[in-house]
């Protein structure tokens, strides 16, 4: 007999069935940094999202949207909260990007947290996207689950700053809103090469427009180890945190995600 759907874990303990409600993160799948306005501008695209469930406590500073969580956590404790997602998902991004701030935190991260399922954000030119679509099938978020893994690096380093470096051509962001559209595709065909291609254009478009956000050292980790032995890989974030890797066989090292729908 198959569990109901809940907005958090089941955990058993002998005969109870007891549901852990703690706040989820949000895994960047493709089409990364086209959230930011400077980006979308030039050329509009997507960014294609996940929310996973809290099966493990994830490393800070590493591209899963901890900051975020944590003042989600100092607004609704540590419980998913109720409500509409979009609105939520407006507070947390007003409470964290306060006026005066520097950088402005991109919405796929305060979305991403906030929406169930996989998630499509087309960004044309501003802070928020003009279209939300998300998926919460059982079916979709359980492929997702399977054939996504996580290989451990090492946290972005503090001080570290991505955006030194811009290429900001239109050539280049036009191939990083294809690949989101790709990510997209592939997700609703259940398409595990697919899936692994737009991953890696995502990643080799960062390093064309914001080469910093890709260490030589982890290239070359992906290079050599990951894309020539599966179907595709990116980082979880800009400096280090996980490699992503799609895969319909095991990754030796990774660590399992649970797509929450």
């Amino acid at each position: 007999m198959k569990n109901k759907k809940v907005p958090g874990i089941l955990l058993r303990s002998g005969s109870e069935t007891k549901i852990s409600q703690k706040f989820p993160y949000r895994l960047c799948l493709a089409g990364g940094w086209i959230d930011q306005p400077w980006v979308s501008k030039i050329f509009p695209g997507s960014v294609v999202v996940a929310q996973i469930l809290p099966t493990m406590d994830f490393n800070d500073r590493s591209g899963l949207a901890s900051s975020s969580r944590k003042i989600a956590i100092s607004l609704w404790g540590d419980t998913y909260p109720e409500g509409d997602h979009e609105k939520n998902a407006r507070l947390l991004f007003g409470v964290e990007n306060t006026p005066g701030k520097k950088y402005v935190s991109g919405s796929q991260d305060h979305i991403g947290l906030l929406y169930p399922g996989v998630s499509r954000l087309y960004y044309s030119g501003d802070y928020w996207p003009e279209k939300i679509e998300s998926k919460t099938g059982e079916d979709i978020c359980e492929w997702l689950s399977g054939v996504i893994h996580l290989i451990p690096l090492e946290p972005r380093p503090y001080g570290y700053d991505p955006l030194k470096v811009k290429n900001l051509k239109k050539s280049y962001i036009r191939e990083l809103a294809e690949a989101g559209d790709m990510c997209w595709e592939a997700i609703l065909k259940k398409d595990v090469h697919k899936l692994g291609n737009s991953l890696t254009n995502t990643l080799l478009s960062w390093k064309r427009i914001l080469p910093l956000t890709v260490p030589d050292s982890v290239m070359l980790e992906l290079e050599t180890k990951y894309f020539p032995n599966y179907p595709g890989a990116i980082t979880s974030g800009s400096g280090g945190g996980y490699i992503i890797v799609a895969s319909e066989k095991v990754v030796e090292g990774s660590v399992k995600i649970k797509v929450r729908y």
